[in-house]
Formats: structure tokens, C-alpha cells, sequence
């Protein structure tokens, strides 16, 4: 299948696997740099500490999203 051409139902798990991909490498990129510093050892440990975070991340967010929605729903006007 094409780039882009996955149906509109696949809306729910797309965006948190996405999200959740993106925000677990950046936030475990600098708790990894941030105890072990920018060496070698770093680059290193950094795979399995994003694994981690993700495996962690991305059923949080399946369960949390309908809520986060509803609060923003609450804080955001809808025209």
C-alpha cells in the first residue's frame, strides 16, 4: 500500500504510534545524555532505553488520548 493511502479508521493508532515514537526518542535521547553524557557509552545505551520508553509510551497514550480530548475539548472553543 502506498504512502498515505492507509484509511481514516486507522486515525486512532496511527497518531499515538507516531507521537508516542517521536516523543520517547527525544525525551530518552536527553535522560541518556543527561546521566551518561554525550560519549560513546551514550550512543550505546540509547536503543534500549528508547525501546523501553516507547513500550512503556504507546499503551499510556491508547489509554490517556480519549481524556487528554475531552479535556482540550473543555479548554478549546469548537466553531
Amino acid at each position: 500500500m502506498p504512502l498515505g493511502e492507509l484509511p481514516a479508521r486507522h486515525n486512532s493508532l496511527v497518531m499515538p504510534l507516531n507521537l508516542s515514537l517521536l516523543m520517547t526518542c527525544v525525551v530518552s535521547a536527553i535522560s541518556v545524555l543527561r546521566t551518561q553524557g554525550s560519549g560513546p557509552n551514550a550512543l550505546a545505551l540509547w536503543p534500549s532505553a528508547w525501546a523501553l520508553s516507547w513500550y512503556v509510551a504507546f499503551p499510556v497514550l491508547l489509554v490517556i488520548l480519549p481524556m487528554v480530548r475531552r479535556i482540550t475539548a473543555l479548554l478549546v472553543r469548537n466553531r
